[in-house]
């Protein structure tokens, strides 16, 4: 022992808040969270954007991916705090911005969802894929979507679909016509 005296710790009290300045789908906000509070949790609990899910709460199912500064992150394993002024798109900002209606509109015809649980995380995975490659392979499509897990579907019509827009966007680039 140190023979330093310990200072009691009351742990019923509760975090001090911290204000956060985010920029949520385009709209400046600012969250009163505890240092402790994930991003999905602020977004959820605070800003009501409940399609970010949270599922594990450890990064491995995909159900809470969000884009942050462009970049696909899992908020379950990200402090809110952390998020401090970055640019945060959720599912609902990526859908209505129609960023991914084609997405949306392919998993639908082919039945690549069912509970829906997953899917907000793996649109978002589909959209960075194929905001950073034009024509990715089965196999490509495959391993971005190895951090999502689904238990309902299996993963090919979901394959399918991502692989299907990929195309349909190629052939309307190839002709000159807008995404």
């Amino acid at each position: 022992m140190s023979g330093h005296p310990t200072m009691p710790i009351d742990i019923d009290e509760p975090d001090e808040a911290v204000r956060v300045r985010l920029v949520v789908n385009g709209r400046k906000t600012v969250c009163e969270v505890a240092p402790r509070d994930t991003l999905v949790d602020c977004l959820r609990n605070q800003l009501e954007l409940t399609g970010t899910h949270a599922g594990c709460e450890m990064g491995a199912c995909g159900a809470c991916l969000v884009q942050l500064d462009g970049h696909a992150v899992h908020a379950c394993l990200m402090f809110a705090v952390q998020a401090e002024g970055a640019r945060i798109d959720t599912i609902e900002g990526l859908s209505e911005s129609g960023a991914i209606a084609d997405l949306q509109a392919e998993f639908h015809r082919r039945n690549a969802l069912q509970c829906g649980f997953c899917t907000p995380g793996m649109l978002m995975t589909a959209h960075e894929l194929l905001s950073n490659v034009a024509r990715p392979s089965r196999e490509a499509i495959r391993d971005a979507l190895s951090g999502n897990f689904c238990r309902c579907t299996g993963y090919e019509a979901i394959v399918d679909a991502i692989a299907a827009v990929a195309e349909a966007r190629a052939a309307r680039a190839a002709e000159g016509t807008p995404q």
